[in-house]
């Protein structure tokens, strides 16, 4: 019987991009920092073939993804919990990783993973990618998420557990995302 598979595999993970939104994004504690690392998750995943889902909160209050994200069919919800709202589970491919970031940490993002969890569903949040109004929310809910199973990762422990290896026929581009 072989081990357990503890880091994330492009093969079976989805990125998951929770209302990284405009008229939300400027309220958030080291935004630019938070967007800088989802746009290098996204392009990492686009290269590397792992599928990217996004959710907005409320966008005729809060408006679209930020258009820098290039965001594909948004789920819209209205519940913090993207778990209660028809087609998020199904955009989350059975035996996938949801691998989450985006905005707030402490409300939706939590709430979501939490609902991942509580479906037996394996998640990991990307520490850097996340981001609330004040530190003391993200920092919170990243411990509380760790406590509940969730894995704390960054955006490079997600960009090169994906790649595997510097033999990945992508290693070179993905490479120049992180440089």
């Amino acid at each position: 019987m072989s081990a357990p598979r503890l880091t994330l595999d492009r093969r079976t993970s989805t990125l998951v991009a929770v209302d990284l939104q405009e008229r939300m994004i400027g309220a958030i504690a080291g935004a630019d920092g938070v967007v800088a690392e989802a746009a290098r998750l996204i392009a990492a995943a686009r290269l590397l073939a792992v599928p990217v889902v996004f959710t907005e909160q409320n966008p005729a209050g809060l408006g679209p993804t930020l258009p820098v994200l290039g965001a594909e069919a948004p789920l819209a919800k209205m519940c913090f919990d993207a778990c209660t709202e028809p087609g998020f589970p199904a955009a989350i491919a059975a035996g996938h990783t949801a691998v989450l970031m985006g905005c707030e940490a402490h409300v939706c993002v939590l709430q979501t993973a939490l609902g991942l969890i509580a479906r037996g569903r394996r998640v990991a949040v990307v520490g850097d990618a996340v981001g609330s109004r004040r530190f003391e929310n993200r920092d919170a809910a990243l411990a509380r998420l760790a406590r509940a199973g969730a894995q704390i990762v960054t955006a490079e422990m997600a960009i090169f557990e994906w790649l595997e290896s510097a033999r990945h026929p992508r290693f070179r581009e993905v490479l120049a995302l992180v440089k």
